[in-house]
């Protein structure tokens, strides 16, 4: 794991636990389960729903995005802004907003089981 992860579990310790997890080259931050958070090439990216996306875009804080095939994918996270990373307080409102929006966001189950 990157230093840069374990010191973010320390960032969120008033948030509460948080467990990365390696993916896509990156890791995801997962709390009780949800993915709230996501860290490519050492840069923290929060979850954002259509309630909190405004909430960052005010900030001028950039959405998450990548190429593929040649098409640019925006995903549903955005840039943190600095001054989370000294103010442990401050990373505990922006975890719990996206933490929230992980929750609107969470598909329902779909039933697996076959009629008979």
């Amino acid at each position: 794991m990157s230093e840069y992860v374990e010191f973010l579990k320390e960032v969120f310790e008033q948030f509460g636990p948080i467990h990365p997890r390696r993916m896509f080259g990156g890791y995801g931050l997962f709390h009780k389960g949800l993915m709230f958070g996501l860290v490519a090439d050492d840069v923290l990216y929060l979850k954002a729903d259509e309630t909190l996306s405004p909430f960052f875009e005010e900030r001028g804080l950039d959405q998450f995005q990548y190429e593929k095939n040649g098409k640019v994918i925006k995903m549903s996270y955005y840039m943190v802004p600095d001054d989370i990373f000294d103010d442990p307080e401050e990373a505990k409102g922006w975890a719990v907003r996206s933490y929230e929006a992980a929750v609107r966001s969470k598909k329902p189950v779909k039933n697996t089981k076959r009629k008979r």
